[in-house]
């Protein structure tokens, strides 16, 4: 995988810790024309961004603390759902990347594909369903050396994303995909992850 020069990543400051981190590790939001609070998880959509960090507990502090309006200097509404909806937002975003992968022929899936990807080297990262068979998941995993590797969609989720059936492995080869659905996919690996932000009772 081609290394992203920090020098020149994006940053933006979350609203909940008020670090400055870059993009890819935050969340967009913007308010709809009802001041209703809507993820913006591609990062285009038009209006103010209000960024959060790709964290549960921050999306979830963020909703209860009214951050979201003091930050908006509006009367800003998020309903009690939106880290439940952010989670979704943050899955689909992968599994479209897949479907894109799939069609630009930048993907292959099936154990022994896979596994000569793996081995002939042009496999850049790898997804195992998190419902894989230890055996074939262990198999691969070793192959995979140091490339990046996620088992957060089950084989159903993964199938259809591709448009097939019983989908359980699939590899990508280097490119702007496989970099786009690295960045996603760390995205939603962290996000469910307990972290520490301000004001969070610690147990």
């Amino acid at each position: 995988m081609h290394k992203v020069d920090s020098s020149h990543t994006p940053t933006r400051r979350c609203l909940v810790s008020g670090d400055t981190k870059p993009q890819g590790e935050l969340v967009r939001f913007i308010l709809g024309p009802d001041q209703q609070v809507v993820p913006d998880i591609a990062g285009k959509l038009p209006g103010r961004g209000l960024w959060v960090s790709a964290s549960r507990d921050a999306v979830e502090l963020a909703c209860e603390k009214g951050l979201f309006a003091r930050a908006a200097r509006a009367n800003a509404k998020a309903d009690a759902d939106l880290p439940d909806l952010v989670d979704q937002l943050l899955r689909q975003a992968c599994l479209n990347c897949l479907g894109l992968a799939r069609k630009s022929g930048d993907l292959v899936n099936g154990f022994e594909k896979v596994k000569a990807w793996l081995k002939s080297g042009r496999a850049t990262v790898l997804l195992c369903a998190a419902d894989a068979s230890a055996d074939g998941r262990e198999k691969l995993q070793r192959l995979a050396g140091e490339i990046p590797v996620f088992e957060l969609f089950s084989s159903a989720e993964l199938s259809q994303a591709l448009g097939q059936q019983n989908v359980v492995h699939v590899a990508l080869k280097d490119g702007g995909l496989a970099r786009r659905l690295v960045q996603q996919a760390q995205r939603l690996a962290g996000y469910g992850l307990p972290t520490s932000v301000p004001g969070q009772s610690q147990a």
